[in-house]
């Protein structure tokens, strides 16, 4: 997925198994965000944030979805022990995260792995990415005041 591409109208199913659709956010900018894995720290902190700064972030015209390949029940045990207020997909299929392009390989201690990379896409009110936001320039901890001073 480049800048200028169109979203696939089927993003996946949230924590309560509801279909989630790029329709739903017509009129508004979506913060995709994908995230490696749920109740990690780092995953942790930025989840945090957006739930800090959602309100704001909706005043600005952004809804917010996080995305990772964790199950449902997981996703559910994230969202409650955080108290997150937006969505978070299930992708156990993978689909989202290998449309999007951040299902690669990744290495920890020389262990080479396949993983989701941290990596946030703006799309606009039509369904169209118009940023991405690599792992690199992503802070964990105030990732929502980035999107908000972008």
């Amino acid at each position: 997925m480049n800048i200028g591409d169109k979203a696939p109208e089927i993003l996946g199913k949230d924590e309560e198994g509801r279909e989630i659709l790029l329709s739903d956010f017509r009129g508004k900018k979506l913060v995709l965000y994908f995230y490696p894995k749920d109740l990690t720290s780092g995953c942790t902190a930025e989840a945090c944030s957006f739930r800090d700064h959602l309100s704001e972030l909706q005043e600005a015209g952004y809804e917010v979805v996080g995305v990772s390949v964790d199950e449902e029940k997981q996703h559910r045990k994230f969202k409650e022990k955080h108290e997150l207020n937006f969505p978070l997909i299930a992708d156990v299929d993978k689909r989202l995260v290998e449309t999007f392009g951040v299902w690669q390989e990744k290495s920890m201690y020389g262990r080479k792995y396949m993983g989701t990379v941290r990596t946030t896409f703006i799309i606009d009110e039509e369904g169209v990415v118009e940023q991405i936001i690599g792992p690199k320039q992503i802070k964990t901890k105030m990732h929502a005041e980035q999107i908000l001073k972008a």
